[in-house]
């Protein structure tokens, strides 16, 4: 008896966009917990760059014997439901997978994730621009954890990276948490940055009261922060030592389904918005990569298994 299988994109041996495999998977049942989902899109992440370029492989943070699967964010139907889960097959549903030591990622046609891990699409809502939503919503509002609300007499907070898709969120959701926001973007992206009711920068000097850091500029970002201010980064796995009394974290995004179904609800309202580049078939996946990679897209690739 034949046994079934799904199509997943992965790396065996990370280099780049031309190691990524297509490759069949065996179908697993869910569990207890989970839920198995029909991937209808998963969006292209620059995270996904390098796990097929094998940086975390380097950083000794992926450990499969066998492969790596690409991708982290998804969205799709539940087709099936495993023992305690109340949500019903067709619920539409988009979620995150976090980490990098897995054998299969979102860049697939199933997909079986924790149930407390994704959230119902509202209505109105498509799957395509559902699925931009879960990495770098969850990312900005992480960020802003750590940064907290603004504090009296000290609420200048620049964005680096302001265009980006985690800046953007950032850009509107800090100025629900009291922050005077200013994005520093390149100049073509003023636009921009201002429709989303932030000032804008694309020549930052030093004095920021606080900084957070879409961009990953790292320790040139860091030198913008005033003394004692405070600084986010993007990158856990390089972060930056204190310096000057400033207070220096990262974040380390990771799922949350309740956050996520407020972030879905907000764009599905028009509060944040969807920003989509280009939808390409799973088999393109390397094309969407090597285009990524060339820098200066604005919007997101997302894969249709």
């Amino acid at each position: 008896m034949s046994v079934a299988t799904f199509r997943a994109a992965v790396v065996r041996i990370p280099g780049g966009p031309d190691s990524i495999e297509v490759i069949d998977v065996p179908l697993v049942e869910a569990g207890p917990g989970q839920v198995r989902v029909k991937v209808a899109a998963a969006t292209v992440n620059p995270v996904d760059l390098g796990v097929a370029a094998g940086v975390f492989h380097d950083l000794g943070l992926v450990h499969q014997p066998d492969r790596t699967g690409l991708g982290w964010e998804f969205a799709g139907t539940v087709e099936s439901a495993g023992p305690g889960v109340d949500l019903a097959v067709g619920t539409r549903v988009a979620g995150m997978v976090a980490g990098f030591d897995r054998d299969y990622g979102t860049y697939a046609e199933r997909l079986l994730v924790s149930v407390a891990d994704v959230a119902v699409v509202p209505d109105g809502l498509d799957l395509i621009a559902a699925s931009t939503v879960p990495l770098n919503g969850l990312t900005a509002t992480q960020i802003l954890d750590l940064l907290g609300d603004a504090p009296v007499g000290g609420d200048r907070l620049l964005v680096t990276g302001a265009a980006g898709a985690v800046g953007g969120y950032l850009l509107t959701l800090a100025q629900e948490r009291g922050w005077k926001v200013t994005g520093l973007a390149r100049t073509h992206d003023e636009e921009f940055v201002r429709g989303l009711g932030a000032d804008f920068t694309a020549d930052a000097q030093p004095g920021w009261d606080a900084v957070a850091d879409a961009g990953a500029m790292q320790q040139s970002a860091l030198a913008l922060v005033r003394d004692g201010g405070r600084f986010v980064g993007v990158q856990p796995s390089a972060q930056l030592p204190a310096e000057r009394g400033v207070a220096v974290s990262a974040v380390v995004a990771h799922p949350d389904g309740s956050r996520l179904a407020d972030l879905l609800a907000r764009m599905a309202s028009g509060q944040l918005q969807a920003r989509v580049h280009a939808v390409l078939p799973l088999d393109q996946v390397a094309d969407a990569h090597r285009a990524l990679a060339k820098g200066g897209v604005r919007g997101r690739y997302v894969i249709r298994p």
